[in-house]
């Protein structure tokens, strides 16, 4: 039985742009997701699933045939989760030459579901990382990340980018356009999150933005700006400006806006916390909900947060410097 754990992450900049090969910067923080597997001796797949931001849940079945757990949650978002799981079982398999390997699989988070934070690439870090040691094999930090950015690509329908996997298997502030993954420097960020207690379907958000940036040139233009603004970020980043990075976040929220994927709530948190003097705020991930970030190294935004209709949750989250990881027993 082996346990890893992987953190969740948010976006300063770059999210459903990264899809098409524009920058992306996200910054891993100190919430995790921890995987225990254990091998079994056939070849079914048990999954008991807790704290993701649902009653936990037990669901077991077999390659060829199809269950779906009795929980009073949206059945798209369980669907999404278990897609996850089976996706990385299978890059676990797949780079231990164990086509027929069964699992147990214990599933403790504390990086809600479908919420923006890195929730089913920090879950399917960890668990490919927990199932090939179980199975007698390690892989690098590098083949963790490449190999969780195919089961997200396998379960997001090929829409699905390599930043949330390898800013989960490395931890830190990472750059990522295309292929070229690469960790960045980053100074002390005073983040701060709202969740508004949702969550998003990630690959049917990733999917309406392709479909708005295939049916209008503005829509791609969009998405192009987007890219440059990332750019313009790092910059901003590398010499430490947090009001320019502030400004930055805005500009990029309203853009995310401008393509759909925000909402009544994460536009509601966002102006909560430019009210209470942030630097700067904005969704996080593939938005419809779930969280925003803010910047502020003051305790005013998480305050007003606390108090904006619509957000369930507010709380500061550190920067995480250590990526995927072997927990002890």
């Amino acid at each position: 039985m082996v346990t890893s754990s992987a953190p969740g992450k948010v976006y300063l900049f770059g999210e459903h742009a990264v899809v098409y090969g524009e920058p992306a910067v996200p910054c891993a923080i100190e919430r995790r997701a921890r995987v225990t597997v254990e091998e079994r001796d056939d070849d079914r797949i048990r999954v008991h699933a807790e704290d993701l931001s649902l009653d936990g849940f037990t669901v077991e079945y077999s390659s060829d045939s199809a269950a779906t757990p009795d929980v009073d949650v949206s059945e798209s978002v369980v669907e999404a989760g278990m897609r996850y799981v089976d996706a990385a079982v299978a890059q676990a398999r797949d780079a231990a030459d164990a086509p027929n390997a069964g699992f147990d699989v214990v599933i403790q988070s504390e990086i809600p579901l479908g919420a923006g934070l890195g929730s089913s690439a920090a879950v399917v870090t960890a668990a490919i990382d927990a199932a090939t040691r179980e199975l007698g094999v390690e892989l690098s930090t590098a083949k963790v990340a490449d190999r969780g950015y195919r089961a997200e690509h396998d379960a997001q329908n090929g829409d699905a980018s390599r930043a949330d996997t390898f800013c989960s298997a490395t931890g830190g502030a990472v750059r990522v356009e295309g292929d070229d993954c690469r960790s960045i420097e980053a100074p002390d960020l005073p983040l701060v999150i709202g969740f508004d207690g949702s969550a998003g379907d990630t690959g049917e958000l990733v999917s309406g933005v392709r479909q708005l940036r295939e049916e209008y040139d503005f829509a791609a233009d969009t998405v192009e700006t987007v890219g440059d603004l990332v750019r313009s970020g790092e910059q901003a980043l590398a010499a430490g400006d947090l009001d320019e990075l502030g400004k930055l976040m805005n500009f990029n929220h309203g853009l995310l806006a401008a393509l759909g994927v925000s909402s009544r709530s994460l536009d509601g948190m966002v102006w909560a916390a430019r009210d209470a003097n942030a630097l700067g705020a904005k969704l996080t991930g593939a938005g419809g909900g779930g969280c925003i970030v803010a910047l502020d190294p003051t305790d005013e935004t998480q305050t007003a947060l606390e108090f904006t209709p619509g957000c369930e949750d507010a709380f500061r989250a550190e920067l995480d410097t250590e990526g995927v990881r072997v927990e002890d027993e």
